[in-house]
């Protein structure tokens, strides 16, 4: 298996914290299961959160928002989808039920790090189909927004009375 350093991910993140440790525990998984990191945009990462353990999905997979292969899907659930685009092969690995009520902050980052990831997550391999598989990273034109004037992405661009507006003024304009 690739190197998967905690220490240098905890440079890349800032701190080292739960989350951070279960977004390394998910990627050690997924690094078993024959997911490896991205060159550029071959493997896409779908998450449902928001929280520290993306970063380690970011920093090992080289998924990034910019690339397109980071998707995120605000559901509050750690949950990562890897999916290699060549072959559409994925894998969903999602955190088991822990009961934390009893544990300290130290003592469930400890469980989190010690524990065998194939205990502490389910797994599921599967293949997506062409449809299902996210498109690779676009370059939109920009427009200028009719009303703060800022640059936009033209697939972004909100029509109100045949004015081009962004989508925070479109919300403004329409309260």
């Amino acid at each position: 298996m690739k190197n998967l350093s905690y220490d240098e991910l905890i440079k890349f993140h800032g701190h080292s914290c739960p989350g951070l440790a279960i977004g390394y525990q998910a990627v050690k998984l997924a690094y078993k299961y024959g997911f490896n990191k991205s060159e550029d945009e071959e493997v896409v990462a779908i998450v449902e959160n928001n929280s520290c353990s993306v970063d380690a999905i970011q920093y090992f997979f080289s998924c990034t928002f910019g690339k397109g292969n980071l998707i995120f899907n605000d559901y509050g659930k750690q949950v990562f989808t890897i999916i290699k685009r060549n072959s559409k092969d994925a894998i969903r690995i999602s955190l088991k039920p822990i009961n934390r009520e009893k544990l300290t902050r130290e003592e469930f980052f400890s469980y989190i790090m010690n524990s065998d990831p194939e205990k502490i997550f389910n797994v599921k391999r599967f293949k997506v189909s062409e449809d299902e598989l996210p498109k690779p990273a676009r370059i939109h034109n920009s427009v200028i927004c009719e009303n703060c004037h800022e640059p936009v992405m033209e697939t972004k661009i909100r029509l109100l009375n045949s004015r081009k507006l962004c989508i925070p003024c479109f919300e403004k304009l329409m309260l």
